[in-house]
């Protein structure tokens, strides 16, 4: 069973810090079994271009910003030593338990299941957690280039400061994740990390030790 799924987020191939971040992904896979999901970032960016340039479908841009997942995923895959790419949970499993890095890339098997709208309301972040309750990971992990998240005062930024826990409920007024997220942390009883990958021995530390610097989304209570 995995420990964690790892979305890595699309904003980190601006950064220098990627292939540390990925250097780090390649010791903590030793470690612990872990299932990456790619962000969009760049690729994903272009769909959002082309959506608003042209009289694109919300069911066209969908599947086009999955495959620019898809793209970052190799990216990752050839940054990350010893990773390999997986298109289905058995191929995830198996790799991990190898000790390698799965690095998910989603589009056939999204394709094949179809789970989620076809929105701009769901990105990778959701796809991420979605992902975590079909393999029976308790934990997803979203890893951004901010120290978490800080919520809805108006008079600051987004991600001016973070806030070590918030609540689920908080989630859908927070301009840090996409506004389907909650629903999915919901439905599936999740914990949700925000964390920095800028800061690679965060991640580190949350999978030794179940805490870090960065911002945690406790599950709902049963």
């Amino acid at each position: 069973m995995l420990q964690a799924v790892l979305k890595i987020g699309g904003s980190l191939a601006r950064d220098a810090a990627l292939p540390e971040l990925c250097r780090e992904l390649s010791v903590c896979g030793l470690k612990h079994p872990v299932l990456v999901v790619p962000g969009g970032g760049l690729f994903a960016d272009a769909v959002r271009d082309c959506h608003r340039r042209f009289p694109l479908g919300e069911s066209a841009a969908h599947w086009m910003a999955i495959l620019g997942m898809d793209q970052f995923g190799l990216l990752l895959a050839d940054l990350t030593p010893g990773a390999r790419t997986v298109t289905d949970p058995d191929a995830a499993a198996a790799t991990a338990k190898e000790g390698h890095v799965p690095i998910l890339l989603p589009s056939a098997w999204l394709r094949r299941l179809d789970p989620l709208p076809h929105s701009w309301d769901v990105t990778s972040d959701s796809i991420a957690a979605w992902t975590a309750a079909s393999l029976r990971a308790s934990t997803v992990v979203l890893v951004k280039d901010r120290d978490g998240l800080y919520g809805d005062d108006p008079r600051r930024d987004a991600w001016a400061s973070h806030r070590p826990v918030m609540g689920l409920d908080e989630l859908p007024a927070c301009r840090g994740v996409d506004s389907h997220l909650p629903k999915v942390l919901a439905q599936y009883g999740l914990e949700c990390w925000v964390i920095n990958g800028k800061r690679p021995e965060r991640l580190a530390a949350l999978l030794a030790t179940g805490h870090t610097e960065g911002t945690r989304v406790p599950p709902l209570a049963c």
